[in-house]
């Protein structure tokens, strides 16, 4: 297999070391090394099942990169290479798409966010990636995942699938469900900024895990990758993803609801990180938004696995019985902590935005 994809970017496999690399769950990856010329380089294969136009990521990618490029050289920017005909994304004969990226060296990734440095420096450069786009024509992008963060279409989606679940199903997960509709202010919320038109579209990531930041040796943030995602969307999506995914010790996956707390002083960082490149840049509808953006995120990842459970889970893969049901639960007693908390959310965003500009 690896012989004619990497023939395609002018390399030879018979001359390169190939592993597998990372802990990705959409696109496969590998890292090939060439020990003679010492080079390094990423080689992934784009999940079709998820994006539906692998080339639309490759078109998203190389504009951004022509911008940054040609305002802000010195920008860590990593996009992919192009293959010897001159295309940035390869279809193989197995009929998958491909594409090779420069590989950081001294570079890592982290998994979990362990220190409110990581959360600061992890929002700083998301922020950085936004405030560096913030004059780039959003209009010029294609949608990779069409709906991605529409909490509006994923709350009827809910509703819908509520009504065919079958009985064993809506039983086990009464409790939860009551959840969904207690909550569904958020939904109604976020429907009201969307009619309203509230806060402008911008070039976000929509994907801000914590792995999806390069460090380097000392874990000072060098740039953001995996940019899929990366297309027309709200500060919102970026800043409450960020929430959902640092300030708990505990991941989606814990089934000991015990271990799931708000670390608030991670709450800070990410609003610092954040601010300290995006402050003079976000309009006051944006600014008044950003303790929702937390409620946002994390209601929607809840209703998504709750809907896929009553769906069969037919979406999210899944490791035991009920695990869909597990993981909606999770988000749902996170949701219920960062609730108890967000006067004081509050206070710590209005004093930081108080801040110069």
């Amino acid at each position: 297999m690896f012989d004619d994809i990497l023939l395609s970017f002018n390399l030879i496999a018979q001359e390169n070391h190939i592993e597998k690399f990372g802990e990705g769950l959409i696109n496969r990856t590998w890292k090939i090394t060439d020990p003679e010329k010492n080079n390094e380089f990423i080689l992934q294969q784009i999940n079709k099942n998820v994006f539906k136009n692998p080339l639309h990521i490759a078109e998203n990618i190389n504009k951004i990169d022509q911008y940054l490029s040609a305002r802000y050289p010195d920008y860590l920017f990593v996009s992919s290479l192009p293959a010897a005909n001159g295309d940035y994304m390869v279809k193989h004969t197995d009929g998958e798409y491909y594409r090779l990226l420069p590989y950081v060296k001294r570079s890592i990734t982290l998994n979990t966010v362990q220190t409110r440095h990581e959360s600061f420096e992890a929002a700083r450069q998301f922020a950085k990636f936004t405030n560096l786009l913030a004059g780039f024509d959003v209009t010029e992008l294609n949608y990779t995942l069409a709906g991605f963060h529409d909490l509006s279409a994923r709350f009827e989606e809910f509703k819908r699938v509520v009504k065919k679940a079958s009985p064993e199903r809506l039983n086990q997960a009464n409790g939860a469900i009551e959840n969904a509709f207690r909550h569904q202010d958020i939904a109604e919320t976020h429907q009201a900024i969307m009619n309203d038109n509230l806060i402008p579209l911008r070039v976000v990531h929509h994907d801000t895990k914590i792995s999806n930041i390069l460090f380097d040796e000392n874990h000072k943030g060098l740039c953001v990758i995996d940019l899929d995602t990366v297309m027309p969307g709200y500060f919102i999506s970026d800043v409450g993803d960020m929430m959902r995914t640092y300030l708990s010790p505990a991941n989606e996956e814990e089934q000991d609801f015990s271990k799931i707390s708000i670390r608030e002083d991670f709450f800070a960082a990410i609003v610092e990180g954040y601010l300290s490149e995006m402050n003079a840049n976000l309009t006051e509808n944006e600014r008044e938004l950003f303790v929702y953006s937390g409620k946002l995120m994390i209601y929607m990842q809840a209703i998504r696995f709750l809907t896929d459970y009553l769906n069969n889970d037919i979406y999210y893969g899944t490791s035991y019985p009920g695990h869909n049901l597990v993981r909606a639960q999770n988000q749902f007693v996170l949701l219920d902590q960062y609730l108890a908390v967000e006067d004081k959310f509050l206070q710590v965003v209005f004093n930081a935005q108080k801040q110069p500009k």
